[in-house]
């Protein structure tokens, strides 16, 4: 057992752990973050930051084990990322509105944050369908991990995180592509 599966599981701790999980937290952030597009105002660290108040805030929480933990991590990055998506997405759509004429309108393509949001939704439909892939999903992709890193979270060989990962990213790729075509 390392030592962060120790403090995981003594009570009341927050600040051990914290400094503890914090280097990897920021890395697995930036990580992400790297993939937003370049108008992003949410840095690593306040993702990191964001991320942590929520996990400390759902109560005195014990995590299993180090997998626990930093799979409630990037569920936990991805409900920021994604209200910070439908946030910029509401107001682009109509808050803070000015009357233009229609001959001055631009059509634009889906910004990244609406990219985000659809990507969502399709993984709220694969948590339903296959939960195993929505977490291998949720970790690579919000959580910025590799396939090695998620190999070891879930306990699975790195071969059935490749595999798995190919499979959601397919079928996240067609979910997305035919709400795109129903938009």
């Amino acid at each position: 057992m390392n030592d962060i599966t120790l403090m995981l599981r003594l009570p009341g701790n927050s600040t051990e752990l914290l400094a503890g999980v914090y280097g990897e937290l920021r890395r697995l952030a930036a990580a992400r973050m790297a993939q937003e597009s370049a108008g992003q105002t949410l840095q690593a660290t306040a993702l990191v930051h964001e991320a942590w108040l929520q996990l400390v805030a759902e109560g005195d929480r014990t995590w299993e084990n180090r997998a626990h933990f930093f799979g409630a991590a990037s569920h936990a990055m991805r409900r920021i990322l994604v209200d910070a998506a439908r946030r910029k997405s509401r107001l682009k759509r109509g808050a803070d509105c000015e009357r233009v004429e229609l001959a001055e309108v631009e059509i634009a393509t889906a910004a990244p944050d609406d990219s985000v949001i659809l990507i969502n939704e399709a993984l709220e439909r694969l948590e339903r369908d296959d939960p195993e892939q929505a977490r291998i999903v949720v970790m690579k992709f919000f959580g910025g991990m590799t396939n090695e890193e998620v190999a070891a979270s879930l306990g699975i060989s790195e071969r059935t995180v490749y595999r798995q990962w190919v499979c959601a990213k397919a079928r996240l790729y067609r979910w997305v592509r035919q709400q795109e075509s129903n938009d």
